[in-house]
């Protein structure tokens, strides 16, 4: 891979196709007031959380209803109009953005949860119904949807972008717990992938082909997950290290033995200050391990005290532990609000942020070199890393009005996917590729697989109207 030289390579290519009245006429006879065409809203919905502009949509409709979603699509299908799904804005990768123009599909209104079938462990929710909204609503059954990507996503956004986060190390991501789909294909068809058994050999994994797809083969409509149980026991701990490679070298450890871990969070030195001064917290401002047990008391208990000695051995110390409820929700608001922490630290700020993931025997040799790299460049950046699996976080805060540091950023970002490549990991652990990665994508899977993409691509979206110009170009 090449590092970029020109700002106009860091930019997405806009090719605007044609919205003709006509269509805006029909959506506007079709939803009414659910069809907004107003700038503000527009603009809205052309936005997410990634470094990337674009020009907003041509319209906005609100879906309240799977037929509402499919009826749009139509409309769409017969002006080879794209269409982009949208539930809350806070994908990082540019997915929302209207490159090829078209129209927004808005599901936030599509939040309700359907059914909880508790004895098998299941529930069925609508696209627009977040993470926290889900486990508030399940919360009396004594089970809990553990994938937890920091921010309060919904559920629809998690399944097209397969996201993951926290927990898992020990629950997996969004392809392990999404068990069926319900789908509004591209001809506006409703379609359904999967049942709520826990596993079947009939056909094709259709299910699996759209977790992850970014919204490029369909709008998902109904998503049906795994539960688990609440567990019996929880308590989390943060441990201080002298440096950034021993709390790597802890981690690698501590999952090489196989402690069933929940959660083990890296921090570094920056993001900690950040933090303390975001969140008014006095932490220890050193390299730092987040970390949280799951089980029975006897068993978090043998959990923690493995761990410890673990971090000892490493030169960790200033463990503190936190047991209530109420302890444990301070350090894990600290570490959802690094972000944020991190934008308010340089205000106007825009981030590029990273998250590649490597084999967790790989791990020190990718983030102790991508450490160096940007300590080196002067760009002020944060780093967090859902370490227990191999995956970690860069977050480059630069100054919109310096467009260098867009370039350093970007060169920098290019040396630790190449990096990672190489140590046969990937460009993106769990934000999805959407426009940032498409490049990176080619040279991870290879020409081969993306040619068979693109098949799968034509077959089901021939007029490719889906979310265009994610993932790979056609």
């Amino acid at each position: 891979m090449n590092a970029p030289t020109a700002l106009s390579q860091l930019t997405p290519a806009i090719a605007l196709r044609e919205v003709p009245d006509a269509l805006i006429e029909a959506l506007k006879a079709r939803f009414g007031d659910n069809c907004s065409t107003a700038l503000a809203v527009r603009t809205q919905h052309g936005r997410d959380e990634s470094s990337f502009d674009a020009p907003p949509p041509a319209a906005v409709v609100f879906a309240e209803t799977t037929q509402d979603v499919a009826d749009a699509v139509k409309l769409a299908s017969e002006h080879s109009v794209p269409v982009i799904p949208f539930g809350v804005g806070s994908s990082l990768e540019g997915h929302l953005l209207a490159v090829q123009g078209g129209i927004s599909i808005d599901v936030s209104r599509m939040n309700r949860v359907l059914s909880v079938n508790a004895e098998d462990l299941t529930v069925t929710v609508e696209p627009g119904v977040t993470r926290k909204q889900l486990n508030e609503e399940i919360k009396s059954t004594g089970l809990f949807f553990p994938i937890d990507p920091g921010a309060d996503a919904s559920i629809g956004g998690m399944t097209a972008t397969r996201a993951s986060g926290t927990n898992a190390v020990r629950y997996g991501t969004m392809r392990e717990n999404v068990l069926a789909l319900e789908v509004v294909t591209a001809s506006g068809e409703v379609i359904r992938t999967g049942t709520r058994a826990k596993k079947s050999s009939a056909g094709y994994d259709l299910t699996r082909l759209i977790v992850g797809s970014e919204g490029t083969l369909g709008v998902v409509t109904e998503i049906t997950l795994r539960l688990y149980p609440l567990p019996e026991a929880v308590s989390a701990a943060i441990c201080s290290f002298p440096s950034i490679e021993a709390a790597v070298r802890t981690t690698i450890e501590i999952i090489q033995l196989g402690v069933p871990i929940a959660r083990v969070e890296l921090i570094d030195v920056n993001t900690v200050r950040m933090v303390n001064n975001y969140s008014k917290l006095a932490l220890r401002e050193e390299p730092m391990l987040l970390m949280e047990f799951h089980g029975s008391p006897a068993g978090v208990k043998e959990q923690a005290e493995t761990v410890q000695e673990l971090a000892s051995g490493h030169g960790g110390k200033a463990f503190e532990w936190a047991s209530t409820p109420e302890e444990r929700t301070r350090l894990w608001t600290a570490r959802h609000n690094s972000y944020f922490a991190a934008v308010q630290s340089r205000p106007g700020c825009r981030v590029i942020s990273t998250d590649t993931c490597v084999p967790i025997s790989r791990l020190a040799d990718c983030l102790l070199e991508s450490v160096a790299e940007a300590d080196a460049s002067g760009i002020p950046y944060f780093l967090v890393g859902h370490v227990g699996d191999g995956n970690f976080h860069f977050g480059y805060l630069l100054d919109p009005n310096a467009p260098e540091e867009r370039v350093t950023a970007e060169k920098l970002n290019h040396a630790l996917v190449s990096r990672a490549l190489a140590l046969e990991g990937t460009c993106t652990g769990e934000h999805g590729v959407g426009l940032h990665k498409m490049q990176f994508l080619v040279d991870e899977a290879g020409v081969g697989a993306i040619d068979m993409m693109r098949t799968i691509k034509r077959a089901l979206d021939p007029k490719n109207i889906m979310n265009p110009g994610k993932i790979f170009s056609l």
